[in-house]
């Protein structure tokens, strides 16, 4: 969904999508949410590189993606599906496939059926079953544990339902090596510490969305001025998680500078919405937390082929 931010502190806005009815193969495109799988997509290729020192087979990535992509698409099917009373309410989502008209509702929830059914098939089959399983675990978590209980019951939703986002992460890794360890745990905590600043900071410019359909995320729930106070909180936790890879030898000196300077200036931009509390500064971290992830990430994999292919350069 395209996204625009003006220095005015009450015309930030993310807009809704053209009225115009796209063809069927884009109206179940946008089913499956393309701009989320991407960003899993990313933190998933990340894993699997790092899991792999670097080197991943071919099938084994593109299998992998292929699962990712059904599992994910699914579960946001199903999302559009149970959100649809509120999203035809609210601005942002109000062009959403179903509001929309563009697409009825029982076929948005057989399609997110049907994908995650293929995922797991495809992903125990020619990957491994617990990739497959994983995955499974990360769609219902969201679908049950996220979308149907916490979303419209806590302010927790998000530090809670942030599970769900951070399991592809063990996908990847357990798709090469079919297992877990430290540092894929680890991986996995740092998405997760992630997501609470990164939501929140959206909440912030879409807070009378929320508060229109009475969903408590935590603007709405607790106010503002708290909102901004958690998320500076929660960027310090999410910061100090991205240096424990190295504090616990997962990771060497080329990652640490990455986490140190992007990190830095995640706390920037988290540091002046808690004190400006303007909607342009949120929209702003927002925007670099979705960089900030790639970066991280791409540091990880960087420190890894640099250790493997030099060992010198590590600790």
């Amino acid at each position: 969904m395209p996204q625009t931010a003006t220095s005015s502190n009450e015309s930030v806005q993310i807009p809704a999508k053209a009225a115009v009815k796209p063809g069927v193969l884009r109206t179940y495109i946008a089913l499956m949410k393309p701009k989320i799988i991407l960003l899993l997509l990313i933190t998933t290729w990340g894993a699997m590189l790092v899991a792999g020192g670097g080197r991943v087979g071919f099938w084994t990535f593109v299998w992998t993606t292929l699962g990712g992509i059904l599992s994910a698409g699914g579960s946001n099917a199903i999302n559009h599906y149970l959100d649809r009373d509120i999203d035809e309410l609210m601005y942002r989502t109000k062009r959403r496939p179903i509001p929309a008209g563009w697409v009825k509702s029982s076929h948005a929830i057989a399609f997110g059926i049907v994908l995650n059914i293929l995922a797991f098939a495809l992903l125990s089959i020619q990957i491994n079953l617990l990739a497959a399983i994983l995955a499974l675990m990360g769609a219902l978590y969201y679908i049950f544990i996220y979308t149907i209980w916490l979303k419209r019951r806590t302010h927790h939703n998000v530090t809670i339902g942030g599970v769900a986002g951070a399991i592809p992460v063990l996908v990847g890794w357990a798709a090469v090596v079919g297992g877990l360890d430290l540092t894929a745990w680890l991986l996995f905590l740092i998405v997760f510490l992630w997501t609470p600043p990164h939501i929140w900071a959206l909440t912030l410019v879409v807070k009378r969305d929320y508060a229109r359909v009475d969903v408590p995320m935590l603007p709405v729930s607790v106010g503002e001025s708290k909102a901004r106070r958690q998320i500076w909180f929660y960027s310090w936790t999410f910061y100090a998680s991205t240096l424990l890879p190295t504090l616990l030898r997962s990771m060497g000196w080329f990652y640490l500078i990455v986490a140190l300077i992007t990190g830095g200036l995640f706390m920037r931009g988290a540091y002046r919405v808690y004190r400006e509390g303007q909607k342009k500064e949120a929209f702003s971290l927002y925007k670099y937390s979705l960089l900030h992830l790639a970066l991280l990430f791409g540091g990880m994999v960087v420190d890894t082929v640099l250790i493997r292919s030099y060992p010198w350069m590590g600790w």
